[in-house]
């Protein structure tokens, strides 16, 4: 998997699945979200937005990859989790919008006619024994 789309702390990983839904991963290092409780907080908000947002079928995998906090400050504000939403938001827009002009390009592209089925056989007929 190629990074499909990046933030300042987090990284969206994609590949298209043959799945009617589109499912979700998430990965929160402990060198980078020291505490649980912001740890689970981001997997919430991750969630809760993934939820939301109409993505087309693919595996999406969000990737923390910089440092929110340390373990001086406190583990979860109000502060923290409106700056979640609001990078965590963009992220899956501009993933929804990629994924919508993606299915727009392929109804576009002409399908292939069927390929042509074979007439069915004849029954043959056996002559009757006097």
């Amino acid at each position: 998997m190629r990074p499909a789309q990046k933030t300042a702390h987090f990284v969206l990983y994609t590949r298209l699945n043959q799945l009617p839904h589109a499912r979700l991963g998430v990965v929160v290092a402990k060198r980078f979200a020291p505490r649980a409780v912001t740890r689970n907080t981001i997997k919430r908000v991750t969630r809760e937005l993934f939820r939301v947002t109409g993505l087309p079928a693919i595996d999406c995998v969000v990737r923390l990859a910089k440092p929110v906090n340390s373990k001086d400050g406190p583990a979860t504000t109000a502060k923290l989790k409106a700056a979640l939403r609001v990078e965590l938001a963009r992220l899956f827009a501009a993933q929804a919008r990629q994924g919508q002009a993606q299915q727009g390009r392929a109804t576009a592209t002409p399908t292939p006619a069927p390929a042509a089925v074979p007439p069915p056989l004849a029954p043959t007929l056996e002559p009757k024994a006097p």
